[in-house]
């Protein structure tokens, strides 16, 4: 087997003899991962970012556009000092079969975590009144202001961590990564 498929550096190589893909060994060759620390890029998911995790070691990069811009330019050797220690990390990030992209925002979706939340709920006005804190404009604020005034935030953000919890699992076992 080649170095590079046995590493899981290409998503698909060939043996040396052989015209059969070879399958990356990501589950054979990586690190336990840790679920807290994905869970927390989860909950820093935004629009302007992007993180990334590399399974051979753990760690997760995050990518601003930003960054992502500045390693897509040709002239990224004449950034700042503090910008450049971390270019080759997130050119790694960027270009390698190795990374692997971690959930976004689109892919968490939010709002129908907010919406089975209020479903969930027990008590009729309570969920009819977080129910239409979700629709229209201001969606994410109004939830918000709503389970502030009904005394319900820490059952929210349980709920919420649970479920990105969940995400988090099904993306790590999606991927074949064993984790704690």
């Amino acid at each position: 087997m080649e170095a590079d498929s046995f590493l899981g550096l290409g998503s698909e190589s060939l043996a040396p003899h052989s015209r059969v893909p070879q399958r990356r060994l990501f589950d054979a060759m990586s690190k336990v991962i840790s679920l807290r620390e994905i869970i927390a890029a989860l909950e820093a998911a935004s629009d302007d970012c992007t993180s990334y995790l590399d399974p051979e070691t753990g760690e997760i990069v995050v990518v601003t556009e930003e960054e992502r811009d500045l390693a897509e330019d040709p002239c990224w050797e004449e950034a700042p000092a503090w910008q450049r220690e971390m270019m080759p990390k997130i050119r790694a990030a960027l270009e390698s079969d190795r990374f692997l992209e971690l959930p976004d925002r689109f892919d968490i979706h939010e709002w129908s975590i907010m919406e089975r939340f209020s479903r969930t709920q027990n008590i009729e006005q309570i969920r009819s009144e977080l129910l239409n804190a979700i629709h229209g404009a201001g969606a994410f604020r109004a939830f918000r202001s709503a389970i502030r005034r009904l005394g319900l935030e820490q059952s929210w953000y349980q709920f919420r961590d649970e479920a990105l919890a969940e995400i988090a699992r099904s993306w790590l076992e999606e991927h074949k990564l064993q984790y704690t």
